[in-house]
């Protein structure tokens, strides 16, 4: 999952970024409203986690000129002050869902995985296609009934193109939900990954689009 933080606060914001990478996830930290909004026109996030209190720019008037633009991405508001017009305000600005810090780290993971997923439009952490079953939650793969072990790349990958199946995902796509900006990336790296995913399923499983990207073909149901 490729993150963006919008936190001031170096002890929590350095805490949740070095947890969220821990976790396998791709995280960009910013410290103010500007540079937020600047990164979000640049990127293409899975999650946004927003705090209010920022300096330059408050969490609200980033949010709202980031719904202005008609971007969708799942934004979660993190807010000191424990009470309902806060949370109030920033639901009826567009954010998706609430924290009030302090909080506990594996609740804020819980709440990215689940609007993750309902913007993918999955009703649960299982995602099954063909021989192959997912559990994004747990990060487990198995195709034909056995266990099969993924990098976090080939995970996040694997995922991608599979929630995504029917469209084409060019390389750059694929890139922005892999790498965070810290991460250097070389020039053939998804084709890398692409070929250990192919041996570990099938060769067929990813098609490749001469020129625009990759995709897996979509089932019917």
């Amino acid at each position: 999952m490729r993150i963006l933080l919008v936190e001031d606060d170096d002890l929590l914001g350095g805490g949740v970024c070095s947890g969220l990478r821990h976790e396998e996830h791709a995280v960009d930290w910013v410290k103010n409203g500007e540079t937020a909004l600047s990164a979000v026109e640049e990127t293409r996030y899975d999650c946004i986690i927003l705090d209010i209190g920022l300096p330059k720019m408050n969490g609200f008037e980033v949010l709202r000129k980031i719904r202005k633009s008609k971007n969708n991405t799942p934004v979660l508001m993190l807010t000191a002050q424990d009470g309902n017009d806060e949370r109030v305000k920033g639901l009826d600005t567009g954010a998706d869902d609430y924290m009030t810090k302090p909080f506990e780290f594996t609740e804020l993971c819980a709440r990215l995985r689940a609007l993750t997923r309902r913007t993918r439009g999955m009703a649960s952490e299982l995602i099954q296609y063909d021989n192959i079953k997912i559990n994004t939650t747990a990060h487990t793969v198995e195709y034909n009934n056995q266990a099969v072990t993924l990098s976090r790349r080939e995970f996040t990958l694997l995922v991608e193109l599979i929630t995504n199946q029917g469209r084409v995902l060019s390389r750059h796509y694929l890139e922005q939900k892999l790498y965070s900006w810290s991460d250097e990336v070389e020039s053939n790296t998804i084709e890398v990954y692409i070929h250990h995913l192919r041996k570990k399923f099938s060769s067929d499983l990813i098609k490749t689009v001469r020129g625009i990207g990759y995709i897996v073909a979509k089932k019917q149901v």
